[in-house]
């Protein structure tokens, strides 16, 4: 027998507060605060930040302590939270030429202006567990250094595009207005800049899938790393009624950009294509993925062949964003008693048919062995 679950609100009230207790954990153990977090846990925080469409530390540290530190409850809370604030208007373009560096590396010429930056990064770490970490120690600060960086350092595609062997991409005439994911309507086929406004909010678990796949065969593009910055940036908007640009912030961003071979056709010659990635805070692994991903969903525009799913823009893109995913995936904790019961009555008459031909051959034979 199967019976609805009693309760109601007053249960949903109480599994509320027993969320707020297994949050919360140990009353012994002193309280995360969310200075601890931002500063502590930048990553995930930077993580929020991008597929929540929302810069701001202070509120991506308390979505992650609101979450108990699930990335897509976070993620789901932060652009919830965005929803319900006001627009006044639009900041200017930005120059990731003119990003305060903290990184900076390219694959692909091992002597680049301004040279290599390792920064911040795991990548030359041994992946051990460091059990000093357990006591606390507190690391060495490092001195403050001596050498400013080269403040002009040009994009290694920049230097591509000037010898004409990348791909240009240049304002589209007129310099349209952007299509803006948060308010309008995704449509097919998609745009160029509603593609990168999707997988710049795309769940980083799908999009280093997809661009992993691309690496295996499941796509036509064999791509370097020409370039990965990561660095903050000033944020000015015009101020009509002061008739000049102020400087309203300044972010953390990762830029990275990926370089792929291209045949030609029969309107121009074999060049470097690129694939783009862009994310707020310090966020390598998803502007790696999002820049595959994006030269993979340009291949029919380039006339190659596009039948993988990286090369699938409906797939991709509708199935890219983490909060439509998980919202998707656990409505079916939901109530659904109608609807099963339904299919048990379904079931059970289905059953019942198959066997009644069989329940008669049965009845004729045994009454031909009783005759």
């Amino acid at each position: 027998m199967y019976v609805a679950v009693k309760g109601g609100e007053r249960a949903i009230l109480n599994s509320y507060r027993m969320l707020d207790d297994y949050r919360r954990g140990d009353r012994e153990v002193p309280e995360l605060s969310l200075d601890q977090i931002r500063e502590q846990m930048p990553l995930a925080v930077s993580r929020v930040m991008a597929e929540g469409s929302l810069y701001d530390p202070q509120l991506a540290s308390l979505a992650l302590k609101q979450a108990a530190g699930d990335v897509i409850e976070a993620v789901f809370l932060l652009r919830a939270y965005r929803t319900t604030l006001s627009r006044y208007g639009y900041t200017q373009p930005i120059d990731t030429g003119a990003m305060r560096l903290q990184r900076r590396i390219s694959s692909t010429f091992k002597d680049v202006p301004g040279g290599q930056i390792l920064g911040p990064t795991y990548d030359y770490t041994q992946r051990l567990l460091d059990f000093t970490l357990e006591a606390q120690r507190e690391a060495d600060a490092l001195p403050a250094g001596d050498d400013a960086l080269d403040s002009s350092m040009p994009r290694v595609t920049d230097l591509l595009a000037h010898d004409e062997l990348i791909d240009a991409e240049p304002v589209p005439e007129g310099d349209p207005e952007p299509f803006d994911l948060t308010r309008q309507p995704l449509d097919f086929p998609a745009s160029r800049a509603a593609r990168l406004q999707n997988l710049a909010r795309a769940d980083e678990g799908f999009l280093l899938s997809m661009g992993y796949s691309t690496q295996r065969g499941y796509g036509n593009t064999h791509p370097f790393a020409a370039e990965i910055r990561y660095g903050a940036l000033e944020v000015e908007m015009h101020i009509e009624e002061l008739g000049f640009t102020v400087t309203v912030g300044e972010i953390d961003i990762t830029e990275c950009q990926m370089v792929s071979q291209f045949a030609g056709n029969a309107a121009e010659g074999p060049k470097f294509t690129r694939g783009y990635g862009l994310t707020f805070g310090y966020g390598e692994r998803k502007a790696m993925s999002m820049a595959l991903v994006d030269r993979a969903l340009k291949a029919k525009d380039l006339g190659e062949r596009a039948d993988s799913p990286a090369n699938d823009h409906e797939f991709v893109l509708y199935h890219s964003d983490n909060v439509e995913a998980s919202g998707f995936v656990q409505h079916l904790k939901l109530p659904h008693y109608v609807d099963f019961q339904a299919n048990l009555e379904l079931l059970r008459r289905l059953r019942a048919d198959r066997r009644a031909p069989q329940d008669a051959i049965n009845d004729l034979m045994d009454e031909a062995v009783s005759s």
